[in-house]
């Protein structure tokens, strides 16, 4: 059956707070071009990404529909060749651009089908997520069994997977989180230490990565929070140890004096996922590898909560108020 000609949709006409999430029912569905699928998107996935492109922190074309995830199912196809044999009716995961909508024209190529033993909530718990925390484990720093390993906001959407993943690898994980709740939560999920840095002794958190280590620092260094933490990933990283900068929670990083990595032979990385899966190939590799940790059991995820799409403020503000722990899901 064909879609309707107008849709559901949260459109950003100008950056700003979260006032300019403006939710439209009769918004045109779009037309798949040549290379496309059209998907009617069951489960979209929530990222600090998505605020920054509705601050303006990311520069981006205005109008847009935020969102670069979701779940649903394929409803057309685009002219031309189908390279990867979808068809109408197929379940599929994608991540591309417009997914707080009830459809979405999204490249073929970023788009993998979904296998029936993975919901949906559960798909969109851990695709981009999961698979930025596999590529930051696997080649940003190719996390080693043994190495100790700093991550901050071990209970976030990234953080509760990557804190999984790293104890998979057989490291030593220090994570920080705020407050008892998370706190317990991160060690629950197998972190050797985890440190409550809104907490008297945690305000210190460097002291405290630096006694556990023996005085030594850690090997990593995995950081999403940004301008509140820089200096102290700094400090707390061994000589010759790697820092992995990958989102701004708290605001960027500033400008870095290159002499200030010279004293311990910092490396700094500052990757995003996309660069890492541009090929077919890399994307499967990925893609696989997640969704096998997903079907073992391996890995767990949670949901934070599901939220109407007519809620994707309250959404925003949860997330950048830190009130919540695991993914932010909204249902198209």
């Amino acid at each position: 059956m064909p879609p309707l000609s107008t849709m559901k949709a949260i459109v950003v006409e100008k950056p700003g707070g979260t006032e300019v999430l403006e939710v439209r029912s009769h918004h045109p569905v779009p037309t798949p071009q040549e290379g496309q699928l059209l998907v009617k998107n069951r489960i979209c996935g929530v990222n600090y990404i998505d605020t920054y492109f509705r601050t303006g922190l990311y520069p981006s074309a205005k109008p847009e529909i935020l969102g670069r995830e979701a779940v649903g199912t394929v409803v057309a196809l685009g002219p031309g060749a189908n390279p990867y044999n979808f068809q109408v009716s197929d379940r599929v995961a994608w991540m591309a651009t417009s997914g707080y909508a009830e459809y979405s024209a999204v490249p073929q190529a970023s788009a993998v089908k979904v296998p029936e033993e993975i919901s949906d909530e559960d798909v969109m718990a851990s695709f981009l997520s999961g698979l930025t925390v596999l590529s930051l484990a696997k080649e940003t720093y190719p996390v080693q069994k043994g190495d100790w390993v700093l991550l901050h906001a071990a209970a976030g959407g990234a953080g509760f997977l990557m804190t999984q993943i790293l104890k998979i690898i057989g490291a030593k994980v220090i994570g920080t989180a705020g407050g008892p709740e998370k706190v317990e939560l991160v060690k629950s999920l197998g972190a050797d230490y985890v440190i409550d840095y809104r907490s008297e002794e945690g305000k210190d958190w460097v002291k405290q990565v630096k006694e556990i280590t023996g005085g030594r620092g850690v090997d990593v260094v995995y950081d999403s929070v940004g301008k509140d933490t820089w200096e102290g990933s700094l400090e707390a990283v061994k000589r010759k140890g790697t820092i992995v900068w990958f989102g701004n929670a708290s605001g960027p990083v500033p400008p870095l004096p290159l002499n200030k990595l010279s004293p311990k032979c910092v490396k700094v990385a500052r990757p995003t996922l996309f660069g890492y899966i541009e090929t077919r190939e890399e994307l499967e590799f990925y893609v696989n590898e997640l969704f096998s940790l997903l079907k073992s059991g391996q890995l767990k995820v949670k949901v934070h909560k599901v939220y109407p799409l007519e809620e994707v403020a309250q959404a925003h503000n949860d997330l950048e108020g830190r009130k919540s722990t695991g993914k932010l899901l909204l249902k198209a």
